[in-house]
């Protein structure tokens, strides 16, 4: 544990590294904050705070730099709390709360917005099918053998796919299978539908191969698709960190920006965890991302966390907007997709 002279000094490097992106030195500390001591004495408590680890030196620098060590204890223990101001209160409400959007676009809206207000990458993952709550099942015969399934499910899934059967279906079969299955399912949570409770209707419809073929769907074929969904937006914002002016370096980080399965890791790590999560540098599960950061949030439908969304940038960022912006973000996408199921 830091005694309080270190950690004021840890707090004042930090905040003045994440605002210049230059490495600190003693008297550069001493004349900016109200430390209240001298610059030698700053001086011993930074070496200290070197030789523990919390701060390294730049080989061309006779300042200092926080470690992931540092940061971490930055974020855990003495950055300040960074509250969302008018224009990223009005900004949220207009965008995402207030507007009836789809949920595809809510959540699209909400990346942009992350990005815009936080100059890093954001990444938002779609809902997680299974722990949406069926609403309604539609069955359109395109010809004799050939059926579309129309799947709606709250916050906002609409999902189509083709059964096909062997006996000639027709839409009168195809409407007593639907109605049977939308009475059994509507409200039902996606990931707890499975055979044993669809048992008993099979006996009540006129075309028990259609029945099947339907049932298999919701049972186990809409998840094998556009199920890890991953909104990316402001890659771009990546280039402006000095972090990154390296055109190789900055080449290497958005090639693995644009493979989401590296997001869908990150995220799927976020998932796991309530709350607000900070991953700091080689803290980061995906060892290509362990030169970033990524603070991220679950976000919810009711209690039932459905996905995930966060902001990513260099270890040097601004922790506490962050923090606060994705948490904010995280909770009234929350409210608007809870707004966009009583809606309907």
């Amino acid at each position: 544990m830091l005694d309080e002279r270190k950690r004021r000094v840890l707090q004042a490097l930090t905040d003045d590294y994440i605002q210049t992106a230059e490495p600190v030195g003693s008297r550069n500390l001493a004349r900016k904050y109200n430390l209240g001591v001298s610059p030698a004495t700053i001086r011993n408590e930074m070496a200290d705070l070197e030789e523990e680890g919390y701060l390294h030196q730049p080989h061309t620098s006779a300042g200092r730099i926080p470690s992931d060590k540092g940061y971490r204890y930055y974020v855990d223990e003495l950055m300040a709390r960074w509250e969302p101001g008018p224009a990223e209160r009005s900004a949220v409400y207009r965008e995402v709360v207030a507007v009836r959007r789809a949920m595809e676009e809510m959540i699209h809206e909400a990346a942009r917005l992350l990005a815009r207000h936080t100059q890093y990458a954001s990444v938002v993952a779609a809902p997680r099918l299974e722990a949406s709550v069926f609403r309604r099942l539609d069955l359109v015969p395109l010809d004799e053998t050939r059926v579309v399934a129309i799947v709606v499910a709250d916050p906002g899934f609409v999902q189509h796919r083709i059964v096909e059967v062997v006996r000639p279906v027709t839409q009168d079969q195809c409407d007593i299978v639907a109605d049977r299955l939308n009475r059994r399912l509507f409200g039902v949570r996606y990931g707890d539908i499975g055979r044993d409770l669809l048992s008993g209707i099979k006996d009540e419809v006129g075309h028990p191969e259609l029945y099947d073929a339907v049932a298999d769907l919701l049972t186990s074929g809409l998840g094998d698709r556009e199920t890890d969904k991953v909104y990316l937006e402001g890659t771009l914002n990546i280039l402006s960190q000095p972090e990154f002016r390296d055109i190789e370096r900055a080449r290497s980080l958005l090639a693995l920006l644009e493979a989401r399965d590296i997001l869908t890791q990150v995220l799927n790590h976020a998932s796991r965890h309530s709350g607000t999560t900070v991953i700091i540098g080689q803290e980061n599960p995906v060892p290509a991302l362990r030169e970033c950061s990524v603070v991220s949030a679950t976000y919810r439908l009711g209690d039932e966390v459905i996905g995930a969304l966060g902001v990513l940038g260099p270890t040097r960022m601004d922790y506490s907007k962050a923090v606060g912006m994705v948490q904010y973000v995280a909770n009234h996408l929350s409210e608007a997709l809870m707004g966009l199921v009583r809606g309907h």
